[in-house]
């Protein structure tokens, strides 16, 4: 059984995450880890609009309870095997895909994308949905950075709880946004 305060969390941020307008209405996924335990949304779900059955238990090894979490389960398992992180976050924000287009990596020029992300790494891969090329690229990137973008797909960001890796999604579709506004 989840914890309450958990389910909370992931309600919450979820919320956050869809009206900030950093993901389509059943776009994007969440999850947090305990140990061996992952807790992520399930395939399809509105983060806006989160139920107790939008969140699926299952571990660090593959599962049946796989075929109800969200597809890019193998992209959170390899980074949570290759980082510290606790929480994922994974959005499809606007102007950070549409940087990812050209850029290989974003380089905030405001003061906060400064301070909290530094350089941001666009990585590539030939499959961007739920691939174990994606999941590898992301998993090496996020080793020395706490966002980072999969070309046309959108951002992964890490944290040690949801907050942290929401904020990083937030503060980098910001910058992107200053970026895009001073023509840069």
């Amino acid at each position: 059984m989840i914890d309450r305060e958990i389910i909370r969390q992931f309600r919450d941020i979820g919320r956050d995450v869809f009206v900030s307008g950093l993901t389509t209405s059943h776009g994007g996924n969440m999850s947090v880890r305990d140990g061996e335990r992952i807790i992520i949304t399930r395939r399809g779900s509105m983060l806006g609009r989160l139920t107790d059955d939008d969140l699926i238990e299952t571990g660090m090894e593959p599962s049946a309870a796989d075929d109800r979490c969200s597809r890019e389960i193998v992209v959170h398992r390899a980074i949570y095997a290759a980082t510290e992180a606790r929480a994922i976050v994974h959005a499809h924000p606007v102007h950070t895909i549409a940087r990812s287009f050209a850029c290989d990596s974003i380089v905030p020029e405001d003061s906060e994308g400064l301070f909290v992300l530094g350089d941001v790494p666009v990585v590539e891969a030939a499959t961007t949905i739920a691939s174990a090329e994606a999941a590898e690229v992301l998993a090496r990137a996020l080793g020395s950075a706490p966002v980072a973008v999969l070309r046309t797909h959108g951002p992964f960001a890490t944290g040690a709880t949801l907050e942290e890796a929401f904020m990083h999604v937030s503060v980098l579709e910001a910058s992107a946004a200053v970026l895009d506004l001073v023509g840069r």
